[in-house]
């Protein structure tokens, strides 16, 4: 295979209602897509990150700089390039997950493509349709809170998480159960609001039945949530903390969690994630793929991964609906609380190129094959 050309595409889409975590608001999907072409066929991958670094440290123009400078040219250098030699051409540069997770998912896909399989094939998925959860952000009141809750659970959804921060925890998680009763699989995000000293304040999420506590504490206090993880009765899963497969196998080895969230941009990619989930699966700790806002392009690819065995947790995989009126490719759609994963070649999906056009702000290329720079 030889990669013929790589375009970056920035988009703008506008979500069908603002979404409010305890890092940021989001009122659109502001992100970019990246198109690699081959000799054989195209792929299409999409970046998790935002335009700011306020929930990771990669942020979008950055992503950027270090694909133009570092990344591409070492991909690019390689005599065959494919998906499985991505990670170890890309090692040398340090960090930036998201950005190699970028390149290496728009390679699988095309690489996929080319072989007409399926993404899910190539990963091990064991199922065609995959349980659906779905993520409620924080709202003003707690009536506006149980009246989404209300609107997905009658939509079909089969877990409801809510994301909390200090002063929105305890009240709108009683109001919720209260509401919907023990039988809804609820849980609670918290994207590192919280610190060990909010250990005992936490403790009163534990009247609630809740599945997990996700990411209570900073991506970097692992020693607090060994900690806190002695001090709950909730589950505690990590999502920031684990960016490998190795951090994985530390976590779960010094007993910092009982589930753990695998989100491919954030880890590196989708063989990354496929690593923690192997990881994860021998030691007995389930796993889930978290969502990051994705067009159907990205919630293609976390469908195909999210069919693997070890995924036991319905996933933050939702309808397109949940986000979006129009979608970049076919729409997405809930049938009996679950999701189909695509069989079609690759990712299984294709971008329309009228929806593209309404939603692409600008288009650069990052390599040609035969021309400088």
């Amino acid at each position: 295979m030889k990669i013929e050309l790589i375009e970056l595409v920035e988009i703008r889409l506008p979500l069908v209602r603002p979404f409010r975590t305890s890092c940021a608001s989001d009122t659109e999907r502001h992100t970019f897509l990246l198109r690699v072409v081959t000799d054989a066929a195209e792929g299409w991958a999409e970046f998790g990150g935002d335009p700011e670094p306020l929930y990771s440290a990669e942020f979008a123009v950055g992503a950027e700089r270090v694909l133009l400078d570092h990344l591409v040219p070492r991909v690019t250098a390689l005599h065959r390039p494919s998906a499985a030699r991505i990670a170890a051409a890309l090692s040398p540069v340090k960090g930036h997950h998201m950005a190699k997770a970028l390149l290496e998912t728009a390679i699988l896909d095309a690489e996929c493509r080319a072989h007409a399989m399926p993404l899910a094939t190539y990963l091990g998925a064991v199922r065609d349709r995959v349980p659906a959860g779905v993520s409620v952000g924080i709202t003003d009141t707690i009536a506006e809170l149980l009246e989404s809750v209300s609107g997905y659970l009658e939509q079909g959804y089969v877990r409801i998480k809510l994301k909390i921060e200090p002063g929105w925890d305890v009240e709108p998680v009683r109001a919720v159960r209260r509401e919907f009763g023990d039988e809804l699989a609820l849980q609670v995000d918290a994207n590192t609001a919280y610190s060990l000293t909010d250990a005992e304040h936490l403790r009163g999420l534990d009247e609630f039945g809740l599945v997990q506590i996700e990411q209570p504490l900073g991506e970097d206090d692992l020693r607090g949530h060994i900690e806190l993880a002695k001090l709950l009765r909730t589950p505690i899963c990590l999502d920031e903390s684990i960016r490998s497969a190795r951090e994985a196998a530390a976590a779960i080895a010094l007993g910092a969690c009982r589930i753990i969230n695998i989100k491919p941009s954030r880890v590196g990619g989708y063989l990354e994630a496929r690593r923690i989930h192997d990881i994860c699966a021998a030691h007995g700790i389930p796993v889930w793929c978290g969502g990051m806002l994705e067009t159907g392009i990205g919630r293609a690819q976390n469908l195909a991964l999210a069919a693997l065995p070890g995924f036991v947790l319905p996933s933050d995989i939702s309808a397109s609906s949940r986000y979006y009126a129009e979608d970049l490719t076919d729409a997405f759609e809930l049938d009996n609380g679950c999701l189909s994963v695509p069989d079609g070649p690759g990712s299984g999906v294709t971008v329309r190129p009228a929806a593209l056009g309404r939603y692409a702000v600008s288009t650069r290329k990052l390599y040609k094959r035969g021309s400088t720079r």
